[in-house]
């Protein structure tokens, strides 16, 4: 019987897809925009404006221009489904997806590399943030949690002194590779909404 498929075997139109449908289902199922996040400082609707607000910039660097949809003070869930399509539109199309991507300061990658190794990550990292705000079960696939941990520890120092994540949180020895994912990027792996 052939094991089940996990994000960290799929290719990165068909991983952004499973990433963003994931995302997509708890942005849909937001009552509350205004709910405080793990992430200090931010709502909800800061989590969707953080993805859909950073990319573009992120794809316009190296010569892409991404559509823009509505903004996401009027309709955050609008906002989102439509930067999605329109980055699902990018990845999955072959010959886009297979060109080279030079970013100034990320440097030069096949474009679905760049935006799978950048963007579907970050989005996949969220989607623990946005659930948890809203008191859902955040679960994350855990293989590709574990690839994320594994491939992001050597450059530990180099991603705190960026800004990009807060102090690493401390967990127990032999914890599940979602608890060391999101303590690795500074979340409380136990916070929940009103703690």
């Amino acid at each position: 019987m052939p094991e089940p498929t996990t994000l960290a075997d799929l290719p990165p139109a068909a991983r952004h897809q499973a990433v963003a449908e994931r995302f997509t289902a708890v942005v849909r199922a937001v009552g509350d925009w205004e709910a405080t996040t793990p992430v200090d400082g931010w709502v909800a609707r800061d989590v969707v404006r953080h993805l859909v607000e950073w990319f573009p910039d992120f794809l316009a660097a190296g010569g892409i221009d991404l559509p823009t949809g509505p903004p996401v003070d009027d309709d955050p869930v609008a906002a989102w489904e439509a930067h999605v399509a329109a980055v699902q539109e990018v990845i999955g199309d072959e010959e886009t997806a297979a060109g080279e991507f030079s970013h100034p300061q990320a440097g030069t990658h096949r474009l679905a590399d760049a935006v799978d190794r950048f963007y579907t990550a970050d989005v996949f990292m969220h989607t623990w943030d946005l659930a948890r705000a809203i008191d859902l079960d955040p679960t994350l696939d855990p293989t590709w949690c574990d690839q994320m941990v594994v491939g992001m520890e050597p450059l530990d120092e180099m991603l705190r002194a960026s800004g990009q994540y807060g102090p690493r949180f401390p967990v127990a020895y032999g914890a599940d590779p979602e608890t060391r994912l999101v303590a690795f990027i500074g979340r409380d792996p136990n916070w929940k909404p009103g703690a």
